[in-house]
């Protein structure tokens, strides 16, 4: 079984939500990205979403832009990225969570990115490398056919993104094309902080929750425990960027930026539980 499915097999058998982190690679550098990726696991998170640096990100607010640019700034690659993944999947202890298995990882990556390493092959080194799946931001269902079939080959996740605008029927078409979970987009524009979420997202996911059987995963906009706590009852997982990314700007040494973005972590995925 995929990692992807099993955790949340488990979660819904438990009766918990997923915390799920986003870290961009290569910020400050992959060493950092590393000690994050362990911190993360330690500190609650359930599955972590690695973000591949791109020039041109269609979706991202300004704090992922700035983070994106200072790994690019520095002649960070996806083969890079991938050569680190792996080292630190195959040194890892045997439960570096403390939950018995290890915490899955999903590339947050734009299909620039995919198409112009393959299809395939992109899929094939990234499950190599430790990767459970792939969200894809910037691929629109109508041209994802070709990535979903070679996914499904592999058991690799292919995630695709619901909007507040996705009309209903465009919609049910992505649903019925992602795998792994979908990611339900809270808000209309760009990744980042914001002050409330909007009323009528817990009636979007609870239409969603009536046209597919994968669990509903909330990103953009969520930042505080008070966001959290909105979606706990609604989603079965949420997805938080910005918040831990703008952590990286400290003028501090890494073990210190670990750590705080550890505590942030910890306090975010401790407001999911009851």
């Amino acid at each position: 079984m995929n990692p992807i499915d099993h955790l949340f097999s488990r979660l819904k058998a438990d009766r918990r939500k997923a915390f799920i982190p986003f870290i961009p690679a290569g910020d400050p550098d992959l060493d950092a990205t590393t000690k994050l990726i362990r911190e993360a696991s330690k500190r609650g998170a359930s599955l972590i979403e690695v973000g591949f640096p791109y020039s041109d990100p269609i979706a991202d607010g300004s704090v992922i832009q700035a983070s994106y640019t200072r790994a690019l700034d520095r002649g960070l690659t996806v083969e890079a990225i991938f050569g680190a993944v792996r080292a630190h999947t195959l040194t890892l202890d045997p439960s570096p969570s403390g939950r018995g298995e290890q915490v899955p990882m999903v590339a947050m990556v734009s299909y620039t990115l995919v198409h112009h390493r393959g299809l395939e092959r992109f899929v094939i080194d990234a499950k190599a490398a430790g990767f459970s799946g792939a969200i894809v931001p910037d691929l629109p269902v109508d041209e994802a056919d070709e990535l979903a079939a070679i996914a499904k080959k592999h058991d690799f996740k292919l995630i695709l993104l619901v909007t507040p605008t996705t009309p209903r029927e465009r919609a049910i078409k992505i649903a019925r094309l992602s795998t792994g979970f979908l990611y339900c987009v809270s808000v209309v524009g760009i990744t980042g902080e914001r002050a409330q979420l909007p009323p009528d997202l817990l009636e979007q996911l609870k239409w969603l929750r009536t046209q597919t059987p994968l669990p509903l995963c909330v990103g953009f906009g969520i930042s505080t425990p008070a966001h959290v706590k909105m979606l706990r009852d609604s989603a079965d997982g949420v997805i938080v960027g910005s918040a831990l990314v703008r952590k990286l700007e400290a003028k501090k040494p890494i073990d210190a930026v670990v750590k705080d973005v550890g505590d942030l972590v910890e306090q975010l995925a401790n407001a999911l539980k009851d």
